[in-house]
């Protein structure tokens, strides 16, 4: 019996130990985004982290034109934090009460 309460006692501790460095990766990560936010040139691997787009399509985009970003040596991709932020919020999608009143405006106008 005293080994069967020694291997619980160690499976309990276990269990707190895989707990706590669990809570300390999603600290880890928490902090990784939060360094990201302050940077200003993204390499190409955080640049398809910070707008969410697989790798394959960031990298369709960058060869087609399609998204503003830098090849400093001819090599390696940069991207500037802020012009991928403009990029992500291009082409707006006006609100319906924005709509609405641009309606009742140029209905009063005529």
């Amino acid at each position: 019996m005293p080994f069967l309460a020694s291997s619980s006692v160690l499976c309990i501790v276990f269990n707190q130990s895989n707990m706590e460095n669990n809570n300390i990766e999603d600290r880890l990560e928490r902090i990784e985004s939060l360094l990201l936010r302050q940077q200003n040139v993204l390499s190409f691997d955080q640049a398809s982290e910070h707008t969410g787009l697989s790798k394959s399509y960031l990298y369709k985009l960058t060869s087609s034109g399609g998204i503003p970003c830098y090849k400093p040596n001819g090599k390696h991709i940069y991207f500037n934090r802020v012009e991928l932020d403009n990029w992500l919020l291009r082409n707006r999608k006006a609100t319906s009460e924005e709509i609405e009143e641009e309606a009742i405006n140029r209905i009063t106008l005529r």
